[in-house]
Formats: C-alpha cells, sequence, structure tokens
C-alpha cells in the first residue's frame, strides 16, 4: 500500500537507500524548505499536505516503482545515456528528487516545479559530496538528472527520462485518505474535496502482461475525479505508458476500470 512506511521497511533492508535518507531528512535546509512548504500550502492556501509526510511518501512509492520496472528488465534513462553509473545512483537520483520535488511551495504555489529545481540545486550539490563520491564532473550529471525529475513534476511537463516518469507518476500516487495531489481547498465541499475523501487506499504491485499495476480504491465513484484529472495525467505524461496499468476499483471491490 502507498504509504509513508515504504520509505522505513527500503532503509531497513537497503543501506545505501538508509544512507541517503539519512542525510536529506538530516539537512536543516531540507527540513525548513519542507516546513515552509506546507505553510504555504496548508496555513496560506488550505490545501492539503504537501510537506515531508508527502516527501516520503514519494520517495517510497518510487522506489517500490523502480524495483518492480528493474525485474522486468526496464533499462533506466541515465544509465543507458551514460549519466549514472549502476543502480544505486538510479536510486539516488529517485529519492532526492522525489523528497525535495515539492519545496519550490516553500516560496509560492505558482510554478513550484520549476522554483523548486532552482531552490534544489545547492541542497543536491551539497548532499551528494556527502553521498557520491565521484569526481565533480560526474556529480553535476547526477544533479542535473535530479533537478530535471524535479522540474518534471509540473503536470505540463513532459519526463523526459524513466526516472523523471517514475518520480512525477509516484507524486501521483499519493491520494489516498484525502490526500489528494489535486489541491482542494480544506474544510470546502466541491467535487475537488469529495473526490478526495474517496479514495480510500493505492497500492502498487507486478503486473502479468505489464511490469507495475497501480489500484485504487474507492468508497464511492466520485474519487475516480482524481484517477482522471491527476493520476492519468501523469502517467501519460511521462514514458512509462505502456508498462503501468491503472485499475480501480468501486466500493463494492468489483474492477470498474482498467487504464494505461
Amino acid at each position: 500500500m502507498v504509504s509513508r512506511e515504504i520509505l522505513d521497511r527500503w532503509a531497513a533492508k537497503d543501506p545505501f537507500v538508509a544512507a541517503v535518507v539519512k542525510e536529506v531528512e538530516g539537512d536543516e535546509e531540507v527540513r525548513a524548505l519542507l516546513e515552509m512548504s506546507n505553510v504555504n500550502a496548508v496555513k496560506r492556501l488550505g490545501y492539503n499536505d504537501h510537506g515531508p509526510v508527502h516527501a516520503r511518501i514519494v520517495a517510497g512509492a518510487a522506489m517500490e516503482l523502480m524495483s518492480l520496472l528493474a525485474q522486468r528488465g526496464v533499462r533506466f534513462t541515465s544509465i543507458e545515456h551514460g549519466t549514472a553509473r549502476g543502480l544505486d545512483e538510479v536510486k539516488l537520483i529517485l529519492l532526492l528528487a522525489s523528497y525535495l520535488h515539492d519545496v519550490g511551495n516553500a516560496v509560492h504555489r505558482e510554478m513550484h516545479e520549476a522554483v523548486g529545481a532552482v531552490l534544489a540545486k545547492d541542497i543536491v550539490d551539497r548532499l551528494l559530496a556527502k553521498l557520491l563520491p565521484r569526481p565533480l564532473h560526474h556529480r553535476v550529471l547526477i544533479r542535473q538528472e535530479v533537478l530535471s525529475a524535479i522540474f518534471s513534476t509540473a503536470m505540463n511537463a513532459p519526463a523526459l527520462t524513466i526516472e523523471a516518469s517514475i518520480v512525477k507518476l509516484a507524486d501521483g500516487l499519493d491520494m489516498s485518505e484525502g490526500r489528494a495531489r489535486l489541491p482542494y481547498k480544506l474544510g470546502k465541499v466541491d467535487m475537488h474535496s469529495l473526490s478526495a475523501l474517496n479514495v480510500k487506499r493505492v497500492t502498487i504491485s507486478p503486473g502479468e502482461e505489464v511490469p507495475v499495476v497501480v489500484c485504487v480504491h474507492m468508497s464511492d465513484m466520485a474519487g475516480f475525479f482524481q484517477v482522471e484529472q491527476v493520476l492519468l495525467p501523469k502517467l501519460n505524461g511521462g514514458r512509462l505508458r505502456g508498462m503501468v496499468r491503472v485499475e480501480v476499483y468501486g466500493p463494492s471491490g468489483n474492477l470498474v476500470a482498467s487504464l494505461g
């Protein structure tokens, strides 16, 4: 199930993931930016969470997506193009981009993905200096993959890599129990809030015909609005089409739609 605990499970079984998570979550600037992101998103705009809990959920979901794709032999773009030298560096790109993708909200909601890519630059440089004992040239290549993935979480920005596509989709998966990625005013009753509250849980599992199956379970079909307006555009805006299937289950547990 998509939740903040996914990242804990990954850190428990993968020492490299644990090291990255420790550095990111121990960084004072990262903590302050995510806190300020929620000040703007929640307190000033009345939106739902865009802070550290969301960051952990997206990072964990990205690890799960990466793992399922790798098990089916999907080649990651950074490795194919020579900007990453192995799966650990792919994990590094995904973890940093996922955890930092919403820091632009610390400035403003408008254009927060582009602003976030700029804000994250010095942070990523600082973290890579600790986590990646490679020459500066190589660290810059990894940094740019991270910043590209952050920028690509914007709905209208096509993801150029498998890695950026994973982060983009993972961002959209955090939508159960009112955690919708389509921002809605807290306490306001409209289609946005009703649809958000009716997505009960989201799961990621291996598929037979495709590497990944995302299952969205709803207590009312109003939740389909979130799938239509957020999840499918996130999927279709990247390079995972044909690799991910989205299955929607209605209140009685019956399959009502199979998409992707």
